[in-house]
């Protein structure tokens, strides 16, 4: 279908990142954003709205005669917004409620890894201080607990301290405790209309908060794609070992899920394994993969949104490589310094291979501030991945942003070909 009139569902980085891939499309007669943030309020139409009110969200797209709906957070997704909008006769991009439990409920898709036969870490589901203690001691550090629900990002805890790993079970109530997993992580998206499935290009995202992966645990300081040191056939062995099974096993249950399913996966000494699954598109890593997409994104998700993914065929990719370093607010991920000052170029303009995106921010008499951990995402894209590394930093030198501070290293050991190549799969 062209002529598409699409609503995009969010205030964060990853919708300003999906709306100016969706408006690229040229299929894409008109784009707007519920409820959006400065970066998106400045370029399209946005209509305040709570994100969470599948009845409000569903009775927008019939006012503005949206034929796509694309809703970008977990919490609509698993608060059933996603159902409110085909129940209203209109294509949603996202899962059911009940398919949502991938993201929602960590043992909940622990279990379907398992029936499914998917590669992933040993686990232990936790309901007591006691089995957490039980499930810290069988499994040894480095101690992995994560929170069974959803918690935007950081309600997981990698530590050598076990007594910080039993403070973080008791801090997040239910939780699952898995044993470690070594060897570099990957984001891999898949859109799937519920039986085919269209991967996207993998990605690395960075967790930790400082240089050298060192403080806590965030939602993600910057990221990177395509890897060059992923190993050949990647991607196939992802969609033959864990994404159709895991389809297979989610139409077993009469839940098929339809939408973007997010495979974080670590290549381990002992193969791939799959860390964690999300119902939609992660952030930052969204950031670097949508702009090195050829293939017109309104029109692919809209089709995978009718049940005729099948009909699209492979995704073409631009042959270049994109670096995102993320603007954090002081003190984030613990309590963020919100309402500081932001200037510089480039806020609301892309100037040639370089762009903004929008995550935490807000306008206070007409001035932009911080309003969130994560504020803005600065984007590059190159020929190779050293001249994207080499452009975001210069943008980021550019920002005037005195209570923000940012990682300096995303992509520098990638860039520099001193991530060794992967071979075992």
């Amino acid at each position: 279908m062209t002529d598409l009139t699409v609503l995009v569902v969010g205030s964060g980085g990853r919708e300003h990142a999906l709306a100016l891939a969706i408006a690229a499309d040229p299929g894409v007669a008109a784009l707007h954003v519920a409820p959006g943030n400065p970066g998106t309020w400045h370029s399209w139409p946005s209509h305040a709205l709570d994100q969470l009110d599948g009845a409000a969200v569903a009775a927008l797209a019939t006012e503005i005669g949206a034929a796509l709906v694309v809703i970008g957070p977990e919490a609509p997704l698993v608060a059933g917004v996603a159902d409110a909008v085909r129940a209203a006769g209109i294509a949603c991009f996202g899962p059911s409620a009940a398919a949502a439990r991938l993201e929602g409920s960590k043992q909940f898709a622990k279990d379907v890894m398992v029936a499914a036969g998917v590669p992933t870490a040993a686990s232990r589901f936790c309901r007591t201080p006691q089995e957490v203690a039980e499930a810290l001691d069988a499994y040894g550090p480095p101690y992995v607990v994560k929170q069974d629900g959803l918690a935007a990002g950081k309600g997981v805890i990698v530590t050598t301290d076990r007594e910080q790993a039993l403070a973080h079970a008791a801090a997040c109530g239910d939780v699952v405790v898995e044993e470690y997993l070594d060897g570099p992580e990957v984001s891999l998206f898949v859109i799937t209309d519920g039986t085919s499935g269209l991967p996207l290009q993998p990605a690395q995202d960075f967790k930790r908060v400082g240089d050298g992966d060192s403080g806590p645990n965030t939602g993600g300081m910057g990221a990177y794609a395509p890897l060059p040191w992923a190993p050949p056939g990647l991607v196939d062995t992802v969609m033959e070992r864990v994404v159709a099974p895991t389809l297979a096993e989610m139409t077993r249950r009469g839940t098929p899920f339809a939408g973007l399913l997010y495979v974080g996966l670590a290549l381990t000494s002992r193969g791939l394994r799959v860390v964690e699954f999300n119902a939609r598109f992660g952030d930052p890593e969204t950031q670097v993969v949508l702009p090195l997409l050829a293939s017109p994104l309104g029109q692919v998700l809209y089709a995978a949104a009718t049940g005729r993914l099948a009909d699209v065929g492979p995704l073409s990719w631009r042959d270049e490589s994109a670096v995102v370093v993320v603007a954090a607010a002081d003190g984030y991920p613990g309590t963020p310094h919100t309402g500081g000052a932001i200037a510089g170029p480039r806020l609301y303009e892309s100037a040639d291979n370089v762009h903004v995106v929008h995550a935490g921010t807000a306008l206070c008499d007409a001035n932009l501030v911080a309003a969130g951990g994560r504020v803005l995402g600065v984007v590059a894209t190159g020929p190779t991945l050293q001249q994207a590394r080499d452009d975001a930093y210069k943008a980021v030198a550019d920002l005037d942003f005195p209570s923000g501070f940012w990682r300096g290293d995303i992509a520098e050991r990638a860039a520099a070909g001193l991530i060794p190549p992967v071979t075992t799969l």
